[in-house]
């Protein structure tokens, strides 16, 4: 049995919310949007701490990097940030793309950051030379999102031409294609133990492959809308998952069989419009939510 509680609303975005990330430092988190500025919240005392850095245009992707205290935005503009928490500033900021980066990942073992945009094409940022390494091409319409195996050989790039693309980390070069989908790709997740990569798309469904041949293993129709985000708990073996419908919903990770579902419908006070990113607050244990309807929202998940 879960057990689902709203701890509380964290309001004060004017716009949409859009990107959402926790920081290297416990108990906080960063939320984006069209807003033109990244804000910064305590989990722990439920607040709102500041301001973090005004941006030229809206921020659709935010990522905390796991060996450098920096934090990289990417923009409508096609615009990439790196704000240095040490200096308390932007230290670097990368205009190669024109149009607007959808997702941000970094890679630990390289200490390289990908960057994916609407043209097609990913960045590889070096952070700390603050210099771009290398561009390649992954499609020829938008990537939507990015997903790195726990073991860091695999990057997934989940693309508006209905597919999924397979990279060796390594040297970036193509393993393959995965089809399936009917409908862009919206998010993706590798499991823990790295055998398994979920895939969500606008065509409302989540399939999930054998990363070892990749291979199809199951297809759910687990949402009416399209699935923006998938995030695997850190330590127990669930999974949540974030729709266009205005629902979370949370899964067993060994079953696939749906758990919980939090939304209006469902008794709760929950978001009015399409929820956009969640993660889980590994301090508390909290989930985050973030959506159209401007709000962020934190629930006590209790399994």
């Amino acid at each position: 049995m879960i057990e689902v509680s709203k701890v509380t609303t964290l309001t004060g975005h004017q716009n949409p919310v859009y990107a959402l990330e926790a920081s290297q430092k416990p108990g906080i988190i960063f939320t984006a949007g069209n807003d033109k500025g990244i804000v910064e919240w305590s989990t722990k005392r439920l607040e709102f701490i500041k301001v973090l850095m005004p941006v030229p245009s809206s921020v659709y992707a935010l990522h905390a990097l796991s060996f450098a205290p920096i934090l990289a935005s990417g923009e409508r503009s096609g615009r990439v940030n790196l704000f240095d928490f040490e200096h308390q500033k932007v230290t670097a900021f990368f205009n190669h793309h024109n149009r607007p980066i959808f997702a941000l990942h970094s890679i630990n073992q390289k200490k390289e950051i990908l960057a994916a945009s609407e043209d097609g094409s990913v960045s590889v940022i070096d952070p700390i030379a603050l210099k771009l390494v290398y561009t390649f091409e992954v499609a020829r319409q938008t990537i939507r999102c990015i997903a790195v195996s726990a073991d860091e050989k695999l990057v997934a790039f989940g693309c508006k031409d209905n597919l999924i693309r397979i990279y060796r980390v390594e040297d970036y070069s193509l393993i393959t294609e995965i089809s399936g989908h009917t409908h862009p790709i919206t998010s993706l997740a590798f499991s823990p133990d790295g055998s398994l990569l979920l895939s969500g798309s606008r065509d409302a469904q989540l399939k999930v492959w054998n990363v070892s041949d990749f291979s199809l293993k199951e297809s759910i129709a687990a949402h009416l809308f399209a699935i923006y985000d998938i995030k695997f708990h850190p330590e127990l073996p669930y999974f949540a998952t974030a729709s266009q419908d205005k629902s979370i919903r949370i899964w067993d990770a060994n079953t696939f069989k749906l758990k919980k579902t939090i939304s209006r419908e469902k008794g709760f006070e929950s978001h009015s419009h399409s929820i956009n990113k969640i993660c889980w607050d590994t301090s508390s244990g909290f989930l985050i939510s973030i959506s159209d309807d401007k709000n962020v929202m934190i629930w006590d998940i209790k399994f």
